[in-house]
């Protein structure tokens, strides 16, 4: 099942907001998702934009990271925030929750800071091809 969620943070908010609401989405998915899974975060922008950039981080390769340092280090606190959780596989308790969780951003107004987040099941595939002429 693929689970969505969308907020527009306010400012005050920060990172430590767009943190909560990633986990508050994830604790609340639970076992629904099928995890342990792919968190793709999509940041700023408008609300539609936001849920775009969260789709396409669910299809980086896991184990890759945002060429934005910031920005990858966010990767890796949610990472390890979401594992934290206990949830486990199937959500059975264990400690892997998520595969990866990867963050895609746009530049957005200051006074509205939409964030999406996507969690993918487990059994996403990724392929690519390579055609010649």
């Amino acid at each position: 099942e693929n689970m969505s969620f969308l907020k527009m943070c306010i400012p005050a908010d920060g990172v430590k907001g767009i943190k909560q609401f990633v986990l508050e989405s994830i604790v609340g998915a639970g076992g629904k998702p099928c995890p342990p899974g792919i968190v793709g975060v999509g940041i700023g922008g408008s609300a539609d934009y936001a849920v775009y950039l969260a789709k396409e981080a669910i299809a980086r390769p896991i184990g890759t990271r945002n060429s934005d340092p910031v920005v990858a280090q966010l990767e890796d606190e949610l990472f390890e925030l979401l594992n934290e959780t206990g949830i486990g596989p199937m959500g059975l308790g264990g400690d892997v929750t998520v595969l990866n969780c990867h963050v895609e951003h746009a530049d957005t107004h200051m006074t509205l800071n939409p964030v999406a987040v996507n969690y993918q099941c487990w059994a996403a595939r990724r392929a690519t091809a390579h055609v010649s002429a």
